[in-house]
């Protein structure tokens, strides 16, 4: 085995100063043979807390078989997942963004402890697969991403049932919409196994933009979880990070501006997630690339949105995996000019040579639509700016009738005091929803909103109030909502000096978000305005508040 293949773990292995650490490693599996050979590590997300990740066990040890069978000597470890679905709605919901931290800095920890030679990571939730992104381009040696998969989508009552379902019947129920014993059958049928939420949530949303960055195996992105090609998917991941290993080829090579631009336009396409800007430019950064709100709108504005998918739309990620795919949208997308086909991937080929073997769309599929037929001319995601958010906001229009609404305040410090105004039946048409101190520092953690946003839709009135926070929402959200507000309220951003009955425009086609007030005012109110206690004084979140960026920035606590 050459020993350039074994650069990092060399020291680990090689030498009669090295017979300690061989010693310890013999007594976990290794032979004489395996000290020759490049260790890899094969980091698992593995937990059985979600259904997002009850499976990637079964795919790990396929990562590791693959990486045998090409020359390789796998370990498998493991970092956290916490599930967003089952955190929601409650004060666990605080933990899950830091938790992308904790993951990208866990994968570095290991992998540069045991001085692995290459790395392949699983992800399935929302925070575990940019946590695994950002981990590989901070490592920066051969590397490669498996994606769990996606859930299949229930059924109840003859209907395709998935987790916006239960949340949307919340509101249903309590507005006696349906019966209790239906309530029930949603509830019983909404999450049939293992995958990640079916829709283009956010992880769907991830996944494509990681095929899209050209981090994982070409057709990887929309291959259900529990499936004979997802087993596949996995035992060729393992055997591609050794060709990786022996070619050189780094994330530092793949993850380019051009590729974070095709990253962004497929995500477009595909009408997905607002928390896509939030990780693509956190994982941007670790890359030392610089990717701002600017370049999403820039590349909204001229990307059309194809596919109709839920939450905005129709149809969930297995039906689009049946119509061809994503790899079949980025075929399409290439054909069409609209992807840089130049961009390395983790197959050591470029985008264009990738898709040249790839199969394309269906001829009779109804999921995606010409380019010269969009569903909306330009992107589902919207930035906007005004006198409430300097810095930026992130708006998600996929789905709707009206994209503008001007309206009293209603406003609530925190997520819970407004989900109990909704189920009482306080907001009323043509509101605009506030939601502050739930920013990165504020809440702390940046929580969804999907409980809140799920209830507005059971209640009926998605089509008639406006809603704004400094935090986020989750990819199951819809209506309009905007997010992402900067500078947050704990930072002191215009939206903390909002009051009950400010009249407020939320324009997503002016790009715009202003509270109707004269300048004077707005500044009298901000020197007034005084910073809370945080709420955490120790454990993690104290320390998340200390370091965390604005959401501008990635929420990103690395110190970049």
């Amino acid at each position: 085995m050459s020993e350039n293949l074994k650069s990092r773990s060399k020291m680990v292995t090689e030498g009669d100063n090295r017979a300690p650490n061989r010693a310890m490693l013999r007594a976990v599996g290794f032979t004489d043979e395996d000290f020759s050979k490049p260790m890899i590590g094969v980091a698992s997300t593995w937990a059985e807390i979600t259904p997002c990740n009850y499976h990637i066990n079964t795919l790990a040890e396929k990562v590791k078989e693959g990486i045998r069978r090409a020359g390789g000597m796998p370990q498998i470890f493991n970092t956290i997942t916490i599930s967003d679905g089952i955190c929601m709605g409650h004060d666990g919901m605080r933990y899950s963004l830091p938790s992308r931290e904790v993951i990208a800095d866990s994968i570095e920890l290991v992998t540069e402890a045991m001085r692995y030679d290459g790395v392949v990571a699983l992800g399935g939730c929302d925070k575990n697969m940019p946590g695994c992104l950002m981990a590989l381009a901070r490592i920066n040696i051969p590397s490669l991403f498996v994606y769990g998969g996606t859930i299949m989508p229930g059924n109840c009552d003859g209907a395709d049932v998935d987790i916006v379902s239960i949340f949307e019947a919340v509101g249903k129920f309590n507005a006696g919409k349906i019966t209790r014993e239906e309530f029930l059958r949603v509830e019983q049928n909404a999450i049939p196994g293992a995958g990640s939420c079916g829709g283009m949530y956010t992880a769907n949303t991830m996944s494509s933009a990681i095929e899209a960055l050209g981090m994982s195996l070409p057709g990887s992105a929309s291959m259900p979880a529990v499936s004979a090609r997802k087993q596949n998917d996995s035992y060729e991941a393992g055997k591609a990070v050794f060709e990786l290993i022996k070619k050189n080829i780094t994330p530092k090579m793949i993850l380019t501006k051009n590729a974070f631009e095709n990253a962004i336009r497929v995500v477009l396409v595909l009408g997905g997630s607002t928390n896509a800007v939030l990780h693509l430019i956190a994982i941007a950064k670790e890359m030392g690339v610089g990717l701002s709100l600017e370049d999403f709108d820039r590349i909204s504005k001229v990307t059309p949105h194809l596919a109709d998918l839920k939450p905005g739309g129709k149809y969930v990620m297995t039906d689009l995996d049946k119509a061809g795919g994503v790899q079949g949208v980025m075929k399409q997308m290439l054909a069409d000019g609209m992807l840089h086909g130049d961009c390395l991937t983790v197959t050591g080929k470029t985008i264009a040579e990738n898709l040249k073997e790839m199969r394309g769309l269906e001829k009779n599929q109804i999921i995606v639509r010409e380019k010269s037929n969009p569903l909306h001319a330009s992107g589902t995601l919207v930035i906007l700016k005004g006198n409430l958010s300097p810095d930026g906001a992130v708006a998600k229009i996929s789905g709707l009738t009206k994209y503008a609404i001007t309206g009293p305040a209603k406003v609530f410090d925190g997520e819970e005091e407004c989900f109990n105004a909704i189920m009482d039946d306080k907001i009323e048409k043509g509101d605009v929803i506030v939601i502050r101190y739930e920013g990165p520092k504020g809440g702390p953690g940046m929580r969804e909103m999907l409980a809140v946003t799920a209830a507005i839709i059971g209640k009926g009135l998605g089509e008639d109030v406006g809603l704004m926070t400094d935090g986020r929402f989750s990819g199951g959200t819809h209506g309009l909502v905007v997010g992402h507000i900067t500078p947050e309220a704990f930072d002191g951003g215009p939206i903390a000096i909002l009051k009950n009955g400010d009249t407020v425009t939320i324009d997503a086609t002016k790009n715009l978000l202003e509270l109707k007030l004269p300048e004077e005012e707005i500044k009298k109110r901000l020197s007034e305005w005084k910073q809370p206690e945080p709420r955490f004084k120790s454990g993690v979140l104290a320390k998340y508040v200390k370091l965390v960026q604005s959401a501008s920035n990635g929420a990103v606590t690395n110190l970049i």
